[in-house]
């Protein structure tokens, strides 16, 4: 077959797509500030000019806790969890910039630094100003932080505020600068505090005094940009809730502060949950239980769900002090969870990527959960959905559905799409959608649908039916080692990708007998294969959770870990965990038991003469374990 004449998966998957940034340009008539007197203080922010202005205006009644709120956005949009070995180049770089500064006025540093970065790091850019979205009942701010990690969203009750002037709905963007922070920790109970949001910002500021025109031209990397409308969009799916109090919450942050991670053992937090019982937290590796004090568990089913990456949890912490209950929304392990904090009229949402780093399985796992184009007649309902949202600012599901008169199903999946391209929020708080685009131009959505070209690749090979998963070993304290098939046409010939992917999802090891593996291994990234492989594997792990307790005469391949709390005995110092494995792989049952971190298991195989007998004994004991109060580990 000739180079012309090659079908579409073989053309050099290591190239990208497209330009991986998104130009915006923010403009501000000044620098936010806050304008502080002996009786009162004025906080004033400065909304982007290249959008259509907004305006809010009133007395805060309660300055403390929008002071605290703010710090934690704060804290948000700046924080970058993701690993850095020590190196004193900043540090130096920034000896010399002090020195070039020295005698120069606050603003003219200020100014001088910018200049700094544009040049010498260009990635500090590409964070995009906080979103501020004036609505009828609330003021919202949303913000994305710089690891592509945590999203944050925080809601203001307009009971909050003595308004003045009438409210100028919209969503812009603000200047929420580093001056602008230190300001806002000057913010005290016995000072009035008034704030200002608009184009101009009522400023106090003489014209003389006044600074000048803010202008940025950042470029987004359509990686942060697809990573913020994924963790908000991934709110939108069906979760488990968990309510638990701040003090509960509080106990976690102060272990963590107190103990350093360890090398050896889990870094997750395991979430247990048993109807009628407290959640319970457990800390790894030192598998501290801490019993929430909020009440029992209100759902019917039990539950057991890890969480990673939860030294994040400590951007709540300033604003713990004020909050009243802790509302936890699980995905499942390894996936999105989300920290609603109420907190009087002010409320606070924090959404966690399933880790601090996402790695390309993990990721690519996680899409699957979320939906692709449906054709014109889905195109058709997202239109009216926005439409009539655009008009009514903020509603239901279920609303939106009367009022369209469209079927619930289409209008919840044209919700969810609507938030996947960055033109609806999600208010997890209130379960209700809310109008934002969050750019003030049209996102070229096609960039975001996948993150390069060997993505794109690896789906069309799995839509085309050529990725076969050749066989599934799973192996207690490794993993799942998976060997796959994938048959390209265009090269005539057959590749052989294998995984090994830890029990959180991780690849731990991965190759191909493919060209582009054996020449880059894994430094430019998976290959094609080896992302087609992870794709029909998250696949199959879907419809193989669909089909549980429905279909059971179909399963052929399936493991499922269970652990049960032990009571303490007499004497003892801690509480116990009991681990049971079960492994059916067609005709085999092998069943691995004992107590949770112990180096190696007790192990039992068993060999049946049909599959049938298999799956029968597997379901059995699946019964058994389940009536005696395990809890299934797998299923989150």
């Amino acid at each position: 077959m000739s180079e012309e004449t090659k079908e579409p998966e073989s053309s050099k998957p290591e190239e990208q797509l497209t330009d991986p940034r998104t130009p915006v340009r923010l403009g501000y008539a000044g620098a936010s500030q806050l304008e502080a007197g002996e009786s009162s203080a004025k906080l004033q922010i400065f909304v982007n000019t290249e959008r259509p202005p907004v305006r809010a205006e009133g007395t805060v009644k309660q300055p403390l806790l929008v002071r605290e709120a703010l710090s934690a956005m704060y804290e948000v949009v700046s924080s970058d969890f993701r690993y850095v070995p020590k190196d004193r180049t900043a540090y130096l770089a920034y000896q010399r910039l002090k020195k070039q500064t020295a005698g120069q006025s606050a603003w003219q540093a200020q100014q001088a630094y910018f200049d700094w970065l544009a040049r010498n790091d260009p990635s500090a850019w590409v964070v995009l100003d906080p979103v501020v979205t004036v609505h009828p009942d609330k003021l919202l701010f949303e913000v994305f932080s710089k690891d592509e990690g945590a999203y944050a969203q925080m809601a203001i009750d307009w009971s909050a505020i003595d308004r003045s002037g009438e409210l100028q709905h919209g969503t812009t963007n603000v200047d929420y600068s580093k001056a602008l922070f230190d300001g806002v920790q000057r913010i005290r109970s016995y000072r009035e505090t008034k704030l200002s949001i608009g184009v101009d910002a009522v400023s106090v500021a003489s014209d003389a005094t006044r600074p000048p025109v803010i202008e940025k031209s950042i470029q987004l990397p359509d990686s942060w940009l697809r990573g913020f409308l994924q963790v908000q969009a991934a709110a939108t799916l069906p979760t488990t809730a968990v309510r638990i109090a701040a003090i509960d919450l509080y106990n976690v942050l102060r272990h963590l502060r107190l103990n350093a991670d360890k090398k050896q053992g889990g870094r997750g937090v395991r979430v247990e949950l048993v109807p009628g019982e407290p959640p319970r937290l457990v800390l790894e590796p030192w598998e501290l239980v801490l019993a929430t004090s909020a009440g029992p568990f209100t759902g019917r089913q039990p539950a057991l769900v890890r969480i990673w990456g939860r030294r994040r949890l400590s951007l709540l912490r300033r604003l713990l002090p004020f909050v009243e209950t802790v509302d936890i929304h699980l995905l499942g392990s390894g996936l999105p969870s989300f920290y609603v904090l109420r907190a009087g009229p002010v409320t606070f949402t924090l959404g966690l990527s399933g880790f601090t780093s996402a790695n390309w399985s993990q990721a690519v796992g996680f899409d699957q959960l979320l939906p692709r184009d449906r054709g014109e007649e889905a195109a058709a309902v997202l239109s009216a959905v926005l439409k009539k949202l655009g008009e009514v600012w903020v509603a239901s599901a279920d609303e939106l559905a009367k009022s369209t008169k469209k079927p619930i199903a289409d209008v919840r999946a044209a919700l969810q799409k609507a938030c996947q391209h960055g033109q609806v929020m999600y208010d997890l708080s209130e379960d209700r959608y809310r109008y934002r685009p969050l750019l003030g131009g049209a996102i070229d959505l096609s960039r975001l649908v996948y993150r390069n070209a060997r993505e794109k690749v690896a789906h069309d090979l799995v839509a085309k039916g050529a990725v076969k998963i050749a066989s599934e070993n799973r192996i207690y304290g490794v993993g799942l080692e998976l060997t796959g098939k994938v048959t390209v046409t265009a090269d005539r010939r057959d590749y052989r990708p294998q995984l090994t992917l830890d029990d959180d999802g991780r690849v731990r090891g991965a190759e191909c007998t493919c060209a582009f593996y054996r020449k880059h291994k894994l430094k430019e990234g998976p290959c094609a294969h080896l992302i087609a492989l992870r794709i029909a594997q998250a696949q199959e792990e879907e419809r193989r959770r669909q089909a549980r307790g429905s279909e059971r005469g179909t399963i052929t391949l399936e493991t499922r870990t269970y652990a049960r709390r032990l009571p303490v005995a007499a004497g003892a110092t801690g509480e116990s965990e009991e681990i049971v494995q079960l492994s059916l792989d067609r005709q085999r049952l092998r069943i691995r038991w004992g107590p949770r971190g112990a180096a190696k298991l007790r192990v039992q195989s068993f060999v049946f003469g049909s599959v049938a007998e298999a799956r029968a004994a597997f379901f059995e004991r699946v019964d058994d374990l389940e009536a005696r109060g395990f809890l299934d580990g797998s299923a989150g």
